[in-house]
């Protein structure tokens, strides 16, 4: 038997205001769509906003339904839509909020696990990272250079 270790670096802002204004206008995209979010049932509200390469910002918020399974993460709902409109684009960074209707949410939230798979597909997809900017609907904001940085094992189409 033997031991692996991985490692995942993460570079910590203090607040928006520290955020590259590139960032800041991302994630301020970002608060902007989780407002609009679709959230009666579990009353946490994300918004995410993507760069792409040509230029173009999408947007995306989660999308609830009574039956859980069949609503829709604000990432995925982004990632989806600019794979929709823009299939030949890279998406070259997204910024993540998440807020509570119940709770304040001061920690950085990241992705969950089926939108960490759904961002693994695009970012294996177009041979490149996603930078990954994520946040409470205050505080810290953490960035991961990719989504592999967030999934270190994860499964693509290689394994098809």
């Amino acid at each position: 038997m033997k031991e692996i270790s991985i490692v995942s670096k993460f570079s910590v802002y203090e607040s928006t205001s520290e955020l590259p204004n590139d960032i800041q206008n991302l994630m301020e995209k970002a608060v902007s769509i989780r407002k609009k979010a679709y959230a009666p049932y579990s009353k946490f509200r994300v918004g995410a906003a993507l760069l792409l390469d040509n230029g173009e910002i999408v947007l995306g918020s989660n999308q609830e339904n009574a039956a859980y399974p069949s609503g829709l993460c604000a990432e995925r709902v982004a990632i989806f839509q600019a794979g929709a409109i823009f299939p030949e684009a890279k998406i070259i960074k997204m910024a993540i909020t998440a807020a509570s209707d119940t709770n304040k949410t001061i920690a950085p939230i990241p992705p969950c696990g089926a939108c960490r798979q759904s961002v693994a597909e695009y970012e294996t997809r177009q041979e490149s990272p996603i930078e990954i900017y994520f946040m409470g609907e205050s505080g810290e904001i953490h960035k991961s250079a990719s989504l592999k940085n967030l999934l270190p094992l994860m499964f693509d189409k290689k394994f098809l």
